[in-house]
């Protein structure tokens, strides 16, 4: 379908008490790719789950243009199906899997009685070949090897991936897709450099519509030629044309501007304000002088004295409807600003960790021999492609991952403090509060909600389970733990995932005065940039193939 599109009018979503979204007007067309921005829980995946008609607005309308326009969203979170194989997952993700079950439907319908059975195989068959129903199969190894991914992977249940492999499970998802439109909820998480460049190249080769929420600032610098500010205080979208670098102009002088408009007035209301307070004092001091009794009797000076205090009187008057007919205009509101610190443990001695022909064994991926020393102080970023071992080699320096062969020392007085890929510091069924405080040995309720509420996890959301918590509260959770427990080592494995753009700013500000040693896991090309490193570590195939200074 060469030129389809799809228009939100009018879209409002309510939830319990509070408005997610307020009349979301927003038109996606062909060849243009909308970056959705925002802080985390400004409703972003909301609107895109309700573009993707996974969520019905409260009101507004969603249309399609042809009404027949096949819509694909690929969600934050890729869900792993128990006992769904990666060929089953593919077949899922890209819409085949239930375009052929509405088509085996339609044909059995053939061979009843209901004279619409026709109409409805023809749809149903025509919706299946668009959607590459037809040479799937052939495309999958196609696709599956272009992204250097082993062929004995695809028959595998897709709870058996690493967090790369299902990442870019996820991208030949996508790659073997064929929607009119796309919506894409955080594309590039998980994904290597190699996989970046892969997403980059593919959505810039699109000519269908695509709407994509993401904290990437390189990708987004890269991708978008429109950007959709979500506010968090009216629940609105304003729409910037002309991509990411003119967005952060516009907005901006679009900031400035609002400032400088509430100055002056405010400025001139508070002057009218003050000068109406004087012309009321004086008439008032003027009235009471004027109603004594002069001392010459003289009636003519007591009756102009009173009219002077009665136009002093009306000059106020006129004053503070001056005040009434000014424009009011609001301040502008700024957003909650996390500062974020990372609590110091003592130093540790002069070698933090180190590896003597260590070898780790992992299934049918082996990590080494690798001869390393990380010393206090050092701030290592640690690089290479999915699957490559760099979540292994942490694992070996910090003792969670079983020697093979080889030796490990961990100095007696390291203190790790932790953000692991998978967030896994806070799951289950306890509410959060309490997962933190167990977490923290922190005793006093209303010290962890205040902790907590620092980086914007409020009253409503301490008590839900850890289970329900969106990604992103998830990660500003674990970046509290960090807080509360103090470390003299940290370990940041792709720290910026579900980060919204204001944090993952704190996020490089902590890290540059952070006085311990700092190991740094990650894809993201802007926070390599950004924080300040002076060592690098490369790894391919388990093997450490560059370490040096930088």
């Amino acid at each position: 379908m060469a030129f389809a599109s799809l228009n939100a009018r009018g879209v409002t979503v309510v939830r319990g008490r509070s408005t997610t979204l307020e009349s979301i007007d927003l038109a996606l067309v062909s060849r243009h790719r909308v970056g959705v921005i925002g802080p985390n829980g400004v409703g972003k995946t909301t609107l895109l789950r309700v573009l993707a008609g996974e969520i019905r607005p409260d009101m507004g309308v969603v249309t399609t243009m042809p009404p027949d326009a096949t819509v694909g969203y690929l969600p934050q979170e890729r869900a792993r199906l128990n006992g769904e194989t990666v060929r089953d997952y593919l077949v899922r993700r890209t819409g085949v899997g239930a375009a052929s079950a509405e088509l085996d439907t339609a044909t059995a319908a053939l061979a009843g009685t209901d004279p619409d059975a026709g109409d409805r195989y023809s749809v149903a068959l025509d919706r299946w070949m668009n959607l590459g129903g037809t040479d799937l199969e052939a495309r999958i190894g196609e696709a599956w090897a272009s992204l250097g991914l082993s062929a004995t992977l695809i028959d595998q249940p897709t709870a058996s991936l690493s967090g790369g492999e299902a990442a870019r499970a996820g991208l030949a998802a996508l790659i073997l897709s064929r929607y009119d439109v796309y919506l894409l909820d955080e594309p590039t998480n998980d994904l290597d450099t190699d996989g970046l460049a892969v997403l980059e190249r593919w959505v810039e080769g699109l000519s269908a519509p695509v709407a994509l929420v993401s904290h990437d600032r390189a990708f987004l610098d890269t991708i978008v030629t429109d950007v959709f500010e979500l506010d968090e205080f009216s629940h609105r979208g304003t729409l910037y044309a002309g991509g990411w670098a003119t967005y952060q102009a516009e907005r901006h002088v679009a900031r400035r501007r609002a400032e400088e408009a509430f100055e002056v007035y405010d400025t001139k209301r508070a002057g009218l304000a003050s000068r109406a307070q004087r012309e009321r004092e004086w008439a008032t001091q003027g009235l009471s002088k004027a109603k004594k009794k002069p001392a010459d009797n003289d009636k003519n000076i007591k009756a102009f004295k009173i009219n002077q205090t009665e136009q002093l009187a009306g000059r106020a008057a006129r004053t503070e409807k001056a005040i009434e007919r000014l424009e009011v205009v609001d301040s502008p509101r700024k957003s909650w600003d996390l500062h974020l610190t990372f609590a110091e443990a003592p130093r540790s001695g002069a070698i933090v960790a180190r590896l003597d022909r260590a070898v780790v064994g992992r299934g049918s991926f082996t990590l080494g021999p690798v001869d390393l020393l990380v010393g206090f102080g050092e701030r290592v970023a640690i690089v290479g492609t999915n699957g490559s071992g760099k979540t292994t080699l942490v694992d070996a320096l910090v003792g969670r991952a079983e020697l093979t062969s080889g030796e490990r020392h961990l100095g007696p007085s390291v203190v790790v403090g932790e953000i692991e890929q998978a967030r896994g510091q806070l799951t289950g069924a306890d509410s959060l509060l309490t997962a933190f405080m167990s977490a923290t040995g922190m005793k006093v309720v209303s010290d962890a909600r205040t902790l907590l509420a620092k980086f914007g996890i409020v009253a409503a959301h301490v008590d839900r389970p850890t289970s329900s918590l969106s990604p992103g509260e998830r990660t500003r959770a674990v970046l509290a733990l960090l807080m509360a427990r103090g470390a003299n080592c940290l370990i940041l494995d792709e720290p910026t995932n579900h980060l919204d753009l204001p944090a993952i700013e704190q996020l490089e500000q902590a890290l540059d005065t952070f006085g311990g040693t700092v190991l740094l896991i990650t894809h993201d090309r802007r926070l390599l940039d950004h924080v300040r490193l002076d060592r690098m570590i490369r790894l391919e195939n388990g093997r450490v193939v560059l370490d040096t200074a930088i």
